[in-house]
């Protein structure tokens, strides 16, 4: 069965809790199976504080502004049902039906 049309394992919860407390960390990303925007979001974290303590204080505002977005995207798409896990899996609110074309009734 394609992927795209199975609810995710991931608890929804959980990944908006984390998304929310620890998103500019990226710990979010690693409890849903997507290792390369977690090692991004570090990164981007660790980059920020890099900037801050070499007296770059313009570069790290930008950085951190940057990985904040992203984690405000990332949180808005998990509250709204409409992000996936590492499989390709939506990570579903309680209650939401995923809508393909052959559950269609109409």
């Amino acid at each position: 069965m394609d992927a795209r049309k199975i609810s995710s394992k991931k608890s929804y919860t959980v990944a908006v809790c984390l998304s929310g407390v620890f998103g500019v960390f990226g710990v979010q990303h690693f409890y849903m199976g997507r290792w390369i925007e977690g090692t991004i979001d570090v990164a981007l974290f660790v980059a920020t504080i890099y900037l801050f303590l070499v007296g770059e204080p313009v570069w790290a505002v930008v950085t951190g502004a940057a990985d904040a977005l992203h984690t405000l995207i990332v949180t808005i798409m998990l509250l709204t049902g409409s992000f996936r896990d590492g499989s390709g899996r939506l990570i579903t609110y309680p209650g939401q039906r995923l809508h393909t074309p052959e559950s269609d009734d109409h």
